[in-house]
């Protein structure tokens, strides 16, 4: 099979694509002919081994070890391992592999049964493999670090990225009302997702306004965190799903010490994989609470350019890879 490989780290450029072995499910795993995938953060952080720590955690120290990136997929299932009860040849599915020794930008992958579920039938192929990844991060963001509740006033730095789109909408579908935080360019686009309100971050800064929400989620955050605990109420939640190096690790410890402290809590999203959430999410594709915002298709063949559009462009949005 045709797969996008890398055998070492760097730029774009470092992708080719290259004839491999089509591989075979386990006995818990189904084997799907991928219709298309699409590029998160995570892919770029491997391929690029920012941070250095990436290389020791999942990939080589002087090399990756596991050369087909990718994580999200929908496809078609082609064939099925002997415990899996779920699924048959022929079904449409979509969903997040978990494991980092395979990758979705070929042709073929093989995943868990629990990775999945069946696509919904309002959705293209393309939608759907813009959905897992960001998708869940924003609704564990929202609902299990920020207990999102009806009512709440809701703040998505971020709004008009992967995870920010769908935190948005999310938000929105469980009766919040939403700021959305993004660049001048998007500002409509973020309006016509459900935003209540929508700051321009060139032209405003939310944190020095006096404006206070109970949840802030930073898909893309960059300023320091006692700015935004000052921005929230006596009782928020920060939820950082995003952002620097530097960033990620204030939230850490931070959170060590949301018990030992009063005032608002800080918290690290950290997607995990979850077949409920995914469903979870399925239900809110069918009902069309949520639509998936895609800045661009790109074939498999085009992926290295796909990947430069990811980097410089601050894409809307999934940037999609379409296969056969």
């Amino acid at each position: 099979m045709k797969a996008i490989v890398y055998t070492r780290y760097g730029s774009p450029d470092v992708l080719q694509m290259k004839e491999v072995a089509k591989p075979a499910p386990r006995d818990d795993e189904v084997l799907i002919k991928v219709l298309a995938a699409s590029i998160n953060s995570r892919d770029w952080r491997l391929m690029r081994a920012n941070p250095f720590f990436i290389r020791f955690m999942v990939g080589g120290l002087l090399k990756p070890k596991l050369p087909i990136l990718g994580a999200d997929v929908a496809g078609q299932v082609e064939a099925v391992g002997s415990t899996v009860r779920q699924f048959q040849p022929g079904d449409e599915v979509f969903g997040c592999i978990t494991t980092y020794d395979r990758g979705t930008f070929a042709e073929y992958v093989c995943a868990k049964e629990s990775d999945i579920v069946l696509k919904p039938a309002n959705v293209s192929f393309a939608q759907a493999a813009a959905v897992p990844l960001a998708a869940r991060t924003a609704l564990q963001g929202l609902r299990d670090k920020g207990n999102i509740r009806s009512g709440q006033k809701v703040l998505i730095q971020g709004a008009s990225g992967g995870v920010g789109t769908f935190a948005v909408q999310i938000a929105k579908s469980f009766g919040a009302e939403v700021t959305g935080v993004c660049s001048t360019r998007n500002l409509d686009m973020v309006r016509s997702l459900g935003a209540d309100h929508v700051i321009d971050y060139k032209k405003e800064d939310f944190t020095r306004n006096g404006q206070r929400y109970d949840l802030i989620l930073a898909a893309n955050g960059y300023h320091p965190i006692s700015d935004y605990l000052h921005s929230l109420t006596p009782d928020g939640t920060y939820a950082v799903a995003g952002g620097s190096m530097f960033q990620v690790l204030q939230a850490v410890l931070r959170e060590r010490r949301n018990s030992k402290t009063r005032g608002p809590r800080t918290y690290l999203v950290s997607e995990a994989a979850s077949q409920q959430d995914l469903l979870f999410l399925k239900e809110l594709l069918e009902a069309g609470k949520i639509v998936p915002v895609i800045d661009g298709h790109y074939p498999l063949s085009k992926t290295v350019e796909a990947f430069w559009y990811f980097e410089k462009e601050h894409a809307r949005g999934k940037v999609v890879i379409t296969v056969g």
